[in-house]
């Protein structure tokens, strides 16, 4: 080649040199096998890790998202959303199902929008003091008030925003007319004998429980005691060699995220990558919680266990300019390893086609500032496992995400000791290699645990159990996270699992 024509194509020859190497150390694993823990029930918070977290809060059984229906003494019936919902309340029901639920929105320690199936709100209706669930913007009007019975607090009754209580005359005349006057006795229509059929414990349901004044307080002590400086140290002297650290999308607000989040969580994701660099352990950030939930669950920090992320793409710009925060923030911190895009989208609510477009804009702009990390795509639950490899192989540097429990379904019910490591070597073996491509993403198992459905398991049980777990989870291409570092439930703290035993590394 002539010199002149090789200066004309030295610049085309350099952009493909550097797009060739940089393809094959993005497909490249990891430098050494990621064995890492997620630090669950930390950043976002998740109330069945750390329970005492909720202790302080008033009324806290009836939080965002609690689940209640009330039966009327009198009537011997269930209020009911006719229609679930858009018209008038009854009490004509004999049983309870999801036009009888009612899903609470927590104002106050004793008042409450009260939400029905259609996700209209219970209130007065705009003529007289009939009572009826039309309003889909609640305010004043429907803002009700629970009193609960001091000696029985399961029999309540409910003042509406006239000042009188809602009362069930007949089956079908439900009024907000009754008296203050009661004696809490079953000829009272304006009692109710109330159930929580379930309840939410997440980050909405803590911090709007505390409420502004002392949940700024309640979180920063959280925050700055359940994982500190030296669980990097214990994780860095037993076989660990990285973290998995869910947030929620409210920190990249920093200092003042929407209400009722409070800030303070970016100080310390902030600490954890001081701690990371100090005891070589790298950092895989994973949004864990997305704008209006992706999943439902308290741990997407949903106020009422609504679906509502990737409807609309207001809702995908505002998590895309998340990752844009987090990884301009730490892109160039060496403990950064990946950037996980979303946790656990849940089928069929969030649609393949939104969750393409969220992810291809999340990668471009995990790009802009980092050819070096990996981008984490989280597989959606309640569907195929191998639906996102085509899409996901398009991406140098793409991780796929899978979680694999034996647990949350029926499916594991009844089985032993055996049949469990069986299914572990056989079954979630097969699963791994299904989506283990030579040429496609590199696989995670972003999430597992060593407890199943087995009563009376022996030690040496459970210790069979996570060797069978780390001998198949161990062929991930990417590599693993048990779930999670720490809990009140034995199993599920991998800390614990370690000192006494259970799980060597």
């Amino acid at each position: 080649m002539a010199f002149h024509h090789l200066l004309e194509w030295l610049p085309i020859l350099l952009v493909l040199s550097c797009r060739a190497s940089f393809s094959s150390a993005a497909r490249a694993t990891p430098s050494s096998p990621i064995k890492a823990v997620n630090l669950g029930g930390w950043l976002v918070t998740e109330g069945w890790i750390e329970p005492s977290l909720f202790d302080g809060i008033p009324n806290k059984d009836l939080l965002d998202g609690t689940q209640l229906q009330f039966k009327s003494v009198t009537q011997q019936m269930y209020l009911c959303a006719e229609d679930g919902g858009g018209t008038i309340i009854v009490a004509n029901r004999t049983s309870a199902s999801g036009w009888e639920t009612f899903t609470l929105w927590r104002i106050t320690e004793s008042t409450f929008q009260f939400k029905v199936f259609h996700e209209q709100f219970v209130g007065l209706s705009s003529q007289g003091d009939g009572v009826v669930a039309v309003s889909t913007d609640p305010g004043q009007s429907e803002t009700l008030e629970i009193v609960r019975n001091a000696n029985n607090p399961k029999r309540v009754r409910i003042k509406a925003p006239n000042g009188l209580f809602i009362q069930a005359k007949t089956a079908v005349s439900v009024t907000a007319d009754y008296p203050e006057s009661t004696s809490w006795g079953d000829d009272d229509p304006s009692v109710f004998l109330m159930t929580i059929v379930s309840t939410l414990q997440g980050e909405y349901q803590v911090t709007n429980g505390y409420g502004p004044d002392k949940a700024p307080q309640v979180m920063k002590e959280h925050w700055s005691t359940f994982i500190v400086e030296d669980d990097f140290s214990f994780i860095s002297q037993n076989g660990l060699n990285a973290v998995r650290i869910p947030v929620g999308w409210w920190i990249a607000s920093g200092p003042n995220p929407p209400k009722p989040f409070v800030g303070g969580s970016l100080q310390a994701l902030d600490n954890a990558f001081t701690w990371a660099g100090k005891y070589n352990i790298k950092v895989i950030v994973d949004l864990h919680a997305a704008p209006g939930s992706q999943n439902g669950n308290e741990h997407s920090g949903t106020r009422d266990g609504s679906q509502e992320w990737g409807k609309t793409d207001a809702n995908i710009d505002q998590t895309v300019a998340v990752i844009d925060f987090l990884t301009a923030r730490y892109a160039q911190d060496p403990s950064l390893l990946a950037i996980e895009l979303i946790n656990e989208p849940l089928a069929p609510g969030v649609t393949l086609d939104s969750l393409e477009k969220y992810y291809q804009a999340g990668y471009n702009t995990v790009r802009k500032y980092t050819s070096s990390a990996y981008v984490i795509m989280s597989n959606r639950l309640s569907a195929d496992s191998t639906e996102l490899l085509p899409f996901a192989s398009g991406f140098q540097g793409s991780v796929i995400d899978t979680h694999y429990y034996n647990l949350f379904s029926n499916q594991f019910n009844g089985l032993t000791v055996q049949q469990n490591i069986d299914f572990i070597n056989n079954q979630r073996s097969k699963d791994l290699a299904t989506i283990t491509r030579s040429n496609g993403p590199l696989t995670f198992v972003g999430e597992w645990v060593a407890e199943w459905e087995v009563n009376g398991a022996t030690k040496e049980d459970y210790q069979r159990f996570a060797q069978a777990q780390l001998n198949v989870y161990g062929r991930a291409t990417f590599g693993w996270a048990y779930w999670t570092l720490k809990n009140v439930n034995n199993h599920w703290s991998l800390e614990w699992m370690i000192q006494n035993g259970y799980i060597t590394l």
